[in-house]
């Protein structure tokens, strides 16, 4: 046993007894997760071990394997994770406002702000040294045909185009967004995010200036 000072006077405590509380299969998956996410952020995937990993989340590799089969297995579970974070950043942000020009500058932002977070997970999937595994190349289309529905929706809501029509365009800004935001995060010391921001949103919102609304006016 050991006394502390407290504000209340001397506290005594007990030393715990028994072994140390396992963690719950769920909690513990998060753990490693968040653990090879920085992992393959730092060093990519063919660079970073297993070793790496269980190094990095305290636990041993055995235990690394009871969660997933394999590096694969765990890197493609990472990365359907920030897929999902992508596609929500843009929903949300498409929810935000029923103000077409404010819609993507909110797009933009928050994509851009998301990519820059620590440990955001941006390189896993955008720039992964793993891009021809049939896998990852089929979540990174899968990723981008949700923002381009997403996009879409906004567009079949406002305009007379055909569903296709607003997939298509949806998709394109999509890319967009998602090509200028690669040049930024790799320019960042001589381009300001909030100018390539400002650069981008222009772009896209003369594009679809001519994308006809409802009635005949254009969308924007």
């Amino acid at each position: 046993m050991r006394t502390l000072v407290h504000r209340g006077g001397p506290v005594t405590l007990s030393a715990p007894s028994g072994p140390p509380t396992r963690l719950p299969r769920a909690q513990r998956r998060v753990l490693l997760i968040d653990a090879a996410r920085a992992a393959f952020t730092e060093g990519g995937y063919h660079a970073t071990a297993m070793d790496d990993i269980a190094e990095r989340a305290g636990v041993s590799k055995p235990v690394l394997y009871q969660h997933f089969d394999s590096k694969l297995d765990l890197y493609l579970a990472i990365t359907r994770d920030v897929a999902g974070e992508i596609v929500s950043t843009v929903e949300s942000a498409l929810a935000s406002t029923d103000d077409n020009a404010a819609r993507i500058v909110a797009c933009l932002t928050s994509f851009f702000s998301s990519i820059d977070q620590p440990g955001s997970g941006y390189p896993l999937l955008l720039r992964s040294d793993l891009i021809h595994e049939p896998t990852v190349a089929e979540l990174l289309d899968d990723t981008r045909r949700a923002c381009g529905e997403a996009i879409g929706r906004v567009l079949a809501a406002d305009t007379d185009l055909s569903w296709q029509e607003c997939v298509l365009v949806g998709t394109t800004v999509a890319g967009l967004a998602q090509t200028a935001a690669q040049h930024w995060f790799d320019h960042q010391d001589e381009l300001t995010r909030e100018h390539a921001i400002e650069l981008t949103t222009r772009l896209v919102w003369r594009g679809l200036g001519g994308v006809p609304a409802r009635g005949g006016a254009a969308a924007g």
